[in-house]
């Protein structure tokens, strides 16, 4: 781990006690710009009337790799449907998130928030966190952390939001 790395999480880590309080259910997504790795910026409200799953991610997090491969099948499941992933790198590089790109074979957007601002607007809590938003823009679960089985969680929850 660089460095730079190293230094990102750790501040990281430091603000969130102060930042004020977490994206909750029920809460407006909050809105946010950030450039893919493939050059381009996105802004989440362009996906409203979309369902969209938001991961957060690190490449030192083990559970992130092992969630990513599992993410794409669930994008590629119903993106036909109105639906959308969208994983969002909070450390803030390139190379690392492209590597485990990569080396998962993701599709689904990959975000880099330079600076986590994005992160802290969402107040992180744990690595990865999945916060699904409605075709409204409202937050309708969180889930921090990953386990096998999680995803089984995600692929109800995301039925329920498209049928809505």
């Amino acid at each position: 781990m660089t460095a730079s790395r190293m230094l990102g999480i750790a501040l990281l880590t430091l603000m969130m006690p102060v930042i004020g309080h977490a994206v909750a259910v029920s809460d407006d997504a909050p809105d946010f710009t950030l450039k893919s790795l493939e050059g381009s910026n996105l802004r989440l409200e362009e996906y409203r009337g979309q369902v969209v799953l938001l991961n957060f991610w690190a490449s030192w997090c083990g559970p992130c790799r092992q969630e990513m491969p599992l993410l794409d099948r669930l994008h590629h499941r119903y993106e036909d449907t109105g639906f959308a992933v969208l994983g969002v790198n909070v450390e803030g590089e390139v190379a690392p998130a492209q590597e485990i790109v990569d080396k998962t074979n993701v599709t689904f957007p990959i975000l880099i928030d330079d600076g986590q601002k994005v992160s802290e607007m969402y107040n992180l809590q744990a690595m990865p966190s999945t916060v699904v938003i409605d075709r409204d823009g409202v937050v309708r679960y969180i889930h921090l952390g990953y386990k096998p089985g999680d995803e089984a969680k995600y692929v109800e929850v995301v039925k329920q939001l498209i049928r809505e």
